[in-house]
């Protein structure tokens, strides 16, 4: 349960610490004070979406702490917190959570960072909470079926059913790609074979169009390329007076110098060398010289080549970029090739791999069949329980002639799932909705054309507390209920079910009370004082019969600090409480709304 609440610049909260206690938790204050701020802190603490609009004006950071008592029996807390290796410490959690003007965030679980998906799914197991505007949930079908299932404790076969559903449709998407008629497949594969032959004629080879363009521009310039090299060899080594035979004149004389002189044997040596290189270049010039020859006849192979290679990749190497992609227009042809003969052992494969789809999804249908039949039966008997708990709670909150149902309906106008007679949606065969009825003699109807905003306040208290309770049916046989035979609220099963291991230990009401009023409002607060005794109960409310039942009562205030507006929450002693109490049943404190205040707490045994 939550032991202490720290909030710091929140919205208007500036610096805020409260502790609280088991049971009824009642927070109460003026209209505007800041109540639902405060129920937005703990929300936002749950793992709420939150925005930068959050943090108090001026501030940099806001921030929201809890120090949270848990129950050793909530196995499901205790090998999630396991499996992320976050330990318990004398049996408390300290949890954190802040947001930067940037928009930034931090969460923390005992100082381990984690994610605010991990948070909300972390604190969905110890705490429910009911927001203002939970309601319009009651009035969409398709939430229904999601509280039926938390009821029943089937999320997880769900969950498994919706993935089976989503595999079935993958199937049947991959069968319609490949109803391709013979003929479109027969066109296709004759498409795919010719380009398949004619690339393998070409006999390619990576890089060679890089080696015949230069080929190309060799020979297309051949009279260019000869008379240069006939000047080079006339100057270099063929001529009367040419380099090769001017250096081999000097190195000589040199040679000579340095018998005369030694400090020229360095520059003797290096000239010599000069010498001997220009003699081989001179060799290899005269080489090449002699192997020029002009073949208009190898030109024109070239340049067929050339082109042959061209149209192949305007067909083909376009579709592979092979100037990115590739090394060479040669490489992406080649790939191209490779793909294509990939797609013809496909075509000729498409009756093989139709029927193994088939096959496939056939084995999927009995599958997704079986567990949709499962799932409805566990929703119907489910579905039976929990209208005959919802009624009974109704019945305990003023609604005595209520009727609260469950209907289970089966699938129609969606596409098959392969029976002809069954229709399968992405959870189930099964429309569910819920039937109410408030007045006795009336059938029930969909609670969207019938239900007041009063009626749909207790129904929904009565399914959040019906809901949290679920899931511990295996309580101690023959214990004794904690409430007297003759007014209690809960009968045996669903005492015995709330002291239970599973659901939240820890629920939360933002004006749960909305649209109600006199005896249907005692009834409301009588009810959650009794629930406060199995379950820590946190309840924004307005209504003075509801907060004389509190076991911790708390005032929510706003107040003027240095020119600013802030917002307080205390706990009140009894006087303070008593003055509270007044003022919520008539808004001033006067003798007569005291002595009134002091009525209804001395009825509700404060």
């Amino acid at each position: 349960m939550l032991l202490e609440l720290t909030v710091r610049n929140y919205a208007i909260i500036d610096s805020l610490s409260v502790s609280f206690e088991n049971g009824l938790n009642i927070i109460t204050g003026e209209t505007g004070a800041g109540k639902s701020i405060i129920a937005g802190a703990i929300g936002f603490l749950m793992g709420a979406k939150a925005d930068a609009g959050v943090v108090r004006s001026g501030c940099e950071e806001a921030s929201v702490s809890a120090v949270i008592s848990v129950d050793e029996k909530n196995a499901e807390l205790s090998g999630w917190l396991r499996e992320r290796e976050i330990k318990v410490e004398d049996g408390e959690l300290i949890v954190r959570r802040s947001i930067k003007t940037s928009a930034r965030g931090a969460i923390f679980i005992q100082n381990i960072p984690v994610s605010r998906s991990d948070l909300a799914e972390c604190m969905g197991m110890m705490f429910d909470i009911h927001g203002q505007h939970d309601h319009e949930s009651l009035l969409r079908p398709a939430s229904h079926r999601k509280y039926l299932d938390h009821f029943a404790g089937i999320e997880g076969e769900t969950q498994s059913f919706n993935a089976v559903f989503h595999e079935l449709s993958e199937k049947r998407k991959m069968m319609e790609n490949s109803a391709v008629s013979e003929k479109e497949r027969a066109e296709r594969k004759e498409i795919l074979s010719y380009a398949v032959n004619e690339i393998e004629n070409a006999a390619l080879k990576s890089g060679e169009s890089r080696e015949l363009e230069a080929e190309s521009a060799k020979l297309s310039s051949f009279e260019k390329l000869a008379g240069f090299i006939e000047t080079a060899c006339e100057t270099f080594c063929l001529g009367a007076v040419s380099a090769v035979s001017l250096t081999r004149k000097a190195s000589s004389a040199l040679n000579s110098a340095s018998a005369l002189d030694a400090g020229l044997s360095l520059l003797d040596g290096r000239l010599s060398n000069l010498y001997y290189e220009a003699e081989d270049a001179a060799g290899e010039l005269k080489n090449y010289r002699e192997s020029l020859s002009f073949d208009p006849q190898r030109l024109e192979l070239v340049e067929d080549r050339l082109n042959a290679i061209n149209r192949l990749k305007k067909k083909y190497a376009a579709e592979t970029d092979g100037k990115s992609a590739f090394f060479s227009v040669e490489d992406a042809i080649l790939a191209y090739k490779t793909r294509a003969e990939a797609e013809i052992d496909d075509l000729s494969r498409t009756e093989e791999n139709k029927e193994s789809l088939k096959k496939e999804a056939e084995a999927l249908e009995k599958t997704i069949l079986s567990m949709a039949a499962s799932l409805t039966e566990k929703r119907k008997k489910a579905g039976n329980r929990l209208s005959e708990r919802i009624t009974h709670i109704l019945r305990r909150l003023g609604m005595k002639d209520a009727n609260f149902s469950v209907s289970l309906e089966r699938k129609g106008g969606e596409a098959g799932s392969g029976a002809s007679n069954v229709v399968i949606g992405a959870f189930g065969a099964d429309d569910v909705e819920f039937l109410f009825s408030a007045n006795s003699g009336e059938e029930p109807r969909e609670l969207s054309r019938i239900a007041s905003g009063g009626e749909l306040s207790r129904v929904m208290l009565a399914i959040k507390t019906a809901l949290v309770s679920s899931g511990a049916e295996a309580a101690v046989a023959g214990e004794e209920n904690d409430f007297p035979a003759g007014n209690g609220f809960l009968g045996r099963e669903e005492n015995e079910s709330a002291r239970g291991s599973g659901g939240a230990q820890t629920l939360i009401f933002d004006e749960i009370d909305s649209g109600i009023g006199g005896e249907t409002a005692a009834a409301v607060g009588d009810y959650l004082y009794r629930i406060g005794k199995i379950k820590q109960i946190f309840c924004v409310t307005h209504l003075a019969v509801i907060a004389v039942r509190a076991a911790n009562h708390l005032k929510v205030e706003k107040k003027q600090m240095n020119g600013r507006t802030v917002t307080e929450a205390r706990p009140l002693n009894y006087k303070e409480r008593r003055e509270e109490i007044a003022r919520m049943l008539s808004g001033s404190v006067s003798d007569t709304a005291l002595a009134h205040a002091d009525e209804l707490l001395e009825k509700a045994g404060a």
